[in-house]
């Protein structure tokens, strides 16, 4: 690294980003980790740091991210000239995308973009591993998408219920949250909607006479 003073002159960004994907990573991926890892590093090369940025929950393969696009504002701003990462995919899981801020977008705004686990610096002149790497994390967050869709359907395929909401008239069993279990309180409108279409009510008229009760 560069000596204090040159290094001075950066405004830094710590960019820090979590998502489902990243369970099986452990602990070392969490936000309080990549926090102390950033912290630490821009300490020690006495880079100063304008502000941190977090996108806790969200994939990496999409780049509609709040945090991230308030970076992205400071940096429009000229707020921010340099970017620090855990590793690559923090930034993006999408190969084409992560390519274009590392390859096209941070060099235009002279922004130094910096993946401390990778080894990568944008003011290194050994680069040219970094879009196979984007790579890889693409392939990576696809893999992932993939099991966890397998995990749905044979949960679903046993009877199961993946749900994010219990449909109304039912509830979650304490007990299971793969189960439903009937709500009684709801399940008394749900038999009497039921009813008024039996004997011929339409739906509008049925939606008016629940409303008309509030």
């Amino acid at each position: 690294m560069t000596a204090q003073p040159e290094n001075a002159r950066y405004s830094a960004a710590l960019y820090m980003r979590l998502s489902k994907d990243d369970e099986g990573a452990g602990e070392s991926a969490s936000i309080t980790a990549q926090r102390k890892m950033l912290r630490a590093f821009a300490k020690k090369n006495h880079f100063p740091v304008y502000d941190e940025y977090v996108d806790d929950g969200i994939s990496g393969t999409t780049f509609e991210r709040p945090d991230f696009k308030r970076m992205l504002q400071d940096i429009e701003e000229k707020k921010i000239n340099m970017v620090i990462t855990k590793d690559l995919s923090r930034l993006g899981r999408d190969y084409i995308l992560a390519g274009k801020y590392t390859e096209i977008y941070f060099p235009s705004k002279k922004v130094r973009y910096i993946a401390i686990n990778d080894g990568y610096d944008s003011d290194s002149p050994y680069t040219d591993i970094v879009p196979f790497k984007n790579v890889i994390n693409e392939m990576y967050a696809r893999d992932t998408s993939k099991k966890i869709r397998s995990a749905f359907i044979t949960l679903m395929q046993e009877g199961a219920f993946v749900g994010a909401f219990a449909p109304y008239g039912y509830k979650r069993d304490p007990q299971d949250k793969h189960r439903l279990i009937v709500d009684e309180g709801s399940a008394k409108i749900v038999q009497e909607i039921f009813r008024c279409a039996a004997n011929g009510m339409l739906p509008v008229q049925i939606a008016r006479l629940l409303n008309d009760r509030n």
